[in-house]
């Protein structure tokens, strides 16, 4: 199937599709849409984002889906807010010329009410998040019972972000003989079990690998001090003018602050993470769809469901510790055929795992220094000219007699000034300016990596990353207790604990963990940054609390294995 036309799909379908633009199916949708439309077994697809799944698995279910029939006929899981109501827009798009067709978004964030009301309409297809459609089932409001196709979308990142128990529970209310399609980017050892669990026989396609992203995007590393990462963050913008590009954060109490930086600085700029509220979100996509805003500051689970196609840079401010994760958000720039570059910032004690991740994924990533001043102003010259010669139309009118008599300049001298006019500011702002690597390495040096701690600690606080749709029980997060307020630093002690991830561990577990070593005390304990990695894990608590911790943990099993924390080293 080299063309939509080509394939089976009804006219109407072939139409809306059409007047989108689509002409020719990718990858993905070559060998899904045929498999779908013809075969009865469950399905895996490995293919990674942005590489056209909503339409892979939705344009053969609405070609074979009952308007007539009012019961739920398709269910669509997807993680985010963000990526459901995307689906659900390109489903309305596809089945544009289905009269009879209803689909229904339920998501958190957004009134239960208003979503409970819209079902009364008998949608055929129902795209939610896992916590609200639980919700829902709870509520009687959704029966699946006669569903004939599930799709678990983006699968890694639903479990990930802990939603397996809340997936089980919805893939126990629907009936065996639905057909179920598991798309993912990766195939982890959790999918693989799901997989195992609910899925007959599956047949499997894979689109890609995980390198197949750096085929047209250029990776760049730079190794700057901790003092100095928002200055070199600037430099590296200011050095690559007319960009329109997403900046990555792990917290979103880092997101804010880069975003903050940017704004005060005079960049169009803007926050977006899970702080902020639906229409807030909404907001900040809207401008930056709009390229209103072109510097787009975000964690990684909440740019997830924003597609664009025109990113022209992808800035890591810090590098995620999954190397497939480095691949997902690389990935968003480079695409329709275009060139991506890919930065990625780190500190001098991050180099080994860069080098895990360049060896996890066989992407070639080079070392550069930070731009100097000059380097920068030549780049600005370069980018006022690059934007001169793509202008082929008049925003404005006026009158050319405006223009003085320019007789007594060359063109030369003309552009000279002009430029000077331009970047007046810039070039103040940089003159004399020291190369940022010299002054980064010097002050780390002297400070014996005592400032790198400090930023690790400031900077992963609130380590749970974006978990924006978290199994809820109506709009409040169910699993862990609300957090209460951190005390300073010095009220609290941080403990190295023996088990990670490796174990199954996650950050709500070693919440319990701390809630049950601490049952006994009149009031329970403030608790700080929780750190879960590969072999074990970090944990702060109130000091007062130090003996307790200590002391039940080691009479304390977690799945069959013992417990053992310890005061980590400082």
């Amino acid at each position: 199937m080299n063309l939509f036309s080509e394939s089976n799909l009804s006219p109407d379908i072939l139409k809306a599709v059409g007047e989108l633009g689509f002409e020719t199916p990718t990858e993905i949708q070559k060998q899904t849409i045929p498999f779908i439309l013809t075969d009865t077994r469950d399905m895996i697809a490995l293919a990674q984002t942005g590489t056209g799944k909503t339409a892979a698995f939705s344009l053969p279910i609405l070609d074979m889906i009952d308007e007539a029939s009012r019961k739920i006929q398709l269910l669509v899981l997807c993680p985010t807010r963000e990526l459901c109501l995307q689906i659900a827009k390109d489903i309305k798009n596809y089945s544009k010329y289905m009269p009879n067709l209803k689909s229904t978004a339920v998501y958190g964030g957004s009134s239960i009410t208003d979503q409970i009301r819209s079902l009364r309409e008998k949608p055929q297809i129902i795209i939610g998040t896992p916590g609200r459609v639980i919700d829902m089932i709870n509520r009687k409001a959704l029966d699946f019972s006669e569903i004939q196709w599930l799709v678990l979308d983006e699968a890694d990142e639903m479990l990930s972000m802990g939603f397996k128990d809340d997936l089980e529970t919805i893939m126990r209310e629907t009936p065996e003989t639905k057909q179920t399609f598991l798309f993912s980017a990766t195939m982890n050892k959790e999918v693989e079990r799901i997989s195992k669990n609910y899925l007959t026989n599956p047949h499997r396609i894979a689109v890609g690998s995980i390198n197949e992203v750096k085929k047209n995007i250029k990776h760049e590393f730079y190794v700057v001090g901790y003092r100095n990462k928002k200055e070199a963050l600037k430099r590296l913008i200011d050095a690559n003018p007319n960009q329109y590009s997403i900046i990555f954060c792990r917290t979103r109490m880092e997101t804010q602050e880069i975003a903050d930086f940017l704004m005060q600085n005079g960049y169009a700029a803007d926050a977006l993470h899970g702080d902020l509220s639906q229409a807030q979100r909404d907001t900040v996509m809207k401008k930056f769809r709009l390229k209103n805003i072109n510097l787009l500051v975000a964690t990684d689970v909440a740019a997830r469901g924003l597609d664009v196609d025109s990113l022209t840079h992808v800035i890591h401010f810090s590098l995620p510790d999954d190397p497939e994760v480095f691949v997902h958000r690389s990935g968003r720039t480079g695409r329709a055929g275009k060139d991506g570059i890919s930065i990625s910032l780190i500190k001098p004690e991050e180099s080994r795992k860069l080098k895990q991740i360049k060896q996890s994924t066989k992407i070639d990533i080079v070392e550069k220094k930070v731009p100097t001043g000059d380097a920068i102003i030549k780049a600005q010259v370069a980018g006022v000219f690059e934007k001169l010669f793509t202008i082929h139309e008049d925003f404005f009118e006026f009158d050319d007699k405006m223009i003085p008599d320019l007789s007594e300049f060359t063109k030369e001298e003309l552009m000279h000034k002009m430029l000077q006019v331009q970047l007046r500011d810039m070039a103040l702002y940089y003159k004399d300016k020291n190369d940022l690597a010299d002054q980064a390495f010097s002050r780390d040096r002297d400070d014996n990596g005592r400032g790198d701690r400090r930023d690790r600690d400031r900077n992963d606080k609130g380590r749970d990353r974006d978990r924006d749709d978290r199994p809820r029980f109506g709009d409040r997060d169910r699993g862990e207790r609300p957090a209460r307020a951190r005390r300073s630093n010095e009220n609290m002690v941080r403990f190295f604990f023996n088990l990670g991830k490796k174990d199954n561990l996650k950050k709500v577990d070693m919440l319990d963990i701390i809630n049950k070593a601490t049952a006994k005390s009149k009031k329970r304990p403030d608790i700080g940054d929780i750190e879960i990695l590969e072999k074990f894990s970090f944990f702060e608590v109130e000091k007062s609390y130090q003996n307790e911790v200590v002391s039940n943990l080691a009479s304390m099993k977690f799945k069959g294995k013992e417990m053992r924390a310890e005061v980590a080293a400082k």
